[in-house]
């Protein structure tokens, strides 16, 4: 397998005391360069007639490559490493949000009207009139990140403490892509019926439920049941999220290529929360041939071992994953790292479209079919066509929370999905931009619009 590529998810930074001498710094900067760090800035932290300290950071392609560029610097003469820090993890440290007031309290005016006696008129008018809760607390602009833990990014079942660090990171997407409040709730339970009622019981606070990193089957109950039950939105990151980034993407990928959606035939590995999720998305868009994949191959009619939601897309067809990508138009990988071969690759149809989002590892390295593929995307962020759900989630509850939407329907998927993919514009099309890039400002104002836009088509707008 290819090689990753250094990137900032693995930066170190080195503080070195160094001879204060012509060419020390390069013997330095070289070593790092022989076993493949990246450089990064190099700061001057003090300097002596004698030494200088320096600051420098690089990045990395695993915890194994950091190792190896200290152990590279450490081995020159005359240079002593003083310290080595790992900038995820102190970016993490003390969490990464807080809360904050919107109101400053100067005096004891301010006091009496943000506290008692003051609030106790607030909270009478919500309770004769419960709507006014929405106008009168934070709710329209909340959003609680709900998960047990139980399926952390792609490595498993890490628990509520393990999922903490990441939904700090949703939450902060929430605020910096769409003003939005959010907050991590990770409980510490994986009973289904347990999962659903605490979310009910928290459920006045919020505005929004977005579900996170909880495991298949349970997270399709837990989610059905949800949305039956609250009057506010509820939303699966891991499925819809990935589903409307993939739809909008393949959008644009099938202009380039002159297919149509309806006539492809589409292979799609993972048949999980997102793959499932995909596949349903792209049935409702037009799609008319989808092969899904598990870790046993197709998932055919055949078979005695599918759930509901992998008979949802049985198929007569039988084999393996090499025998679903043989002919096939287009690939969609949500599953693990290396299981596609370059073989299997030059088996599908002219021009392929290759989405493999596994991460951090890919299904394939785009690098062994640069020259076998029409479009490739990832989920890497130092690849080209990075599929990213932050493209889809901030502006989905943004718009359904300004609507105040009592549930999130296929069609604001959908219009989600275009949204993305229009804001690439035709004469900026090719085969490695089919997806905007997630700092682009205008993809959730976009996303919003349309999110309220479908919610009003569909009769459940409530503002």
């Amino acid at each position: 397998m290819t090689d990753l590529t250094p990137n900032s998810s693995y930066s170190l930074k080195i503080r070195l005391e160094l001879p204060n001498r012509a060419g020390t710094l390069a013997t330095v900067t070289q070593a790092i360069a022989s076993v493949g760090g990246n450089l990064g800035e190099i700061n001057l932290v003090e300097r002596t007639h004698r030494i200088t300290i320096r600051e420098i950071t690089v990045d990395a392609a695993s915890t194994e490559h950091n190792e190896k560029i200290v152990q590279a610097v450490k081995a020159l003469p005359d240079i002593k490493v003083l310290e080595v820090y790992d900038q995820t993890f102190n970016l993490h440290r003390r969490g990464k949000i807080s809360v904050e007031s919107r109101i400053e309290i100067r005096n004891q005016a301010d006091l009496a009207m943000a506290y008692t006696p003051g609030v106790g008129r607030v909270s009478k008018a919500i309770a004769d009139e419960p709507e006014e809760i929405y106008n009168l607390t934070i709710k329209q602009n909340t959003v609680a990140i709900v998960t047990d833990g139980s399926a952390v990014l792609g490595l498993g079942n890490l628990g509520p403490g393990g999922a903490l660090p990441v939904m700090e990171g949703k939450a902060m997407l929430f605020k910096a892509f769409a003003g939005l409040d959010a907050f991590p709730i990770c409980l510490a339970t994986q009973d289904t019926e347990e999962i659903i009622q605490t979310v009910k019981n928290i459920a006045p606070v919020f505005g929004g439920v977005n579900l996170e990193d909880i495991s298949a089957p349970r997270c399709f109950e837990i989610e059905r049941r949800l949305r039956q039950e609250l009057d506010i939105p509820v939303f699966h990151d891991d499925q819809h999220g990935t589903a409307i980034v993939t739809q909008a993407a393949l959008y644009n990928a099938l202009k380039l290529v002159k297919k149509p959606l309806e006539g492809v035939r589409i292979a799609i590995n993972g048949a999980g929360a997102a793959g499932v999720a995909i596949a349903r998305l792209l049935r409702k868009a037009g799609a008319n041939t989808i092969w899904l994949c598990d870790s046993r191959g197709i998932i055919s009619t055949q078979r005695l071992d599918l759930t509901a939601e992998k008979l949802e897309f049985a198929v007569e067809a039988s084999g393996t994953l090499a025998d679903a990508l043989a002919g096939a138009d287009v690939f969609i990988g949500v599953s693990v790292p290396g299981v596609v071969t370059p073989d299997m690759i030059r088996s599908m149809a002219a021009d392929p479209i290759v989405m493999a989002m596994a991460n951090p590892i890919p299904e394939i390295q785009p690098e062994l079919v640069k020259d076998d593929v029409a479009v490739m995307a990832t989920g890497r962020s130092d690849y080209p066509n990075q599929i990213n759900n932050v493209l889809a989630f901030p502006g989905v509850f943004r718009g359904a929370l300004d609507c105040r939407a009592s549930d999130i329907t296929s069609k604001m998927y959908l219009e989600a999905a275009s949204a993305i993919a229009s804001l690439v514009a035709p004469h900026e099309l090719h085969r490695e931009h089919i997806i905007p890039s997630v700092f682009d400002p205008r993809v959730s104002v976009a996303v919003a619009a349309a999110v309220q836009q479908a919610a009003r088509a569909d009769g459940i707008a409530r503002a």
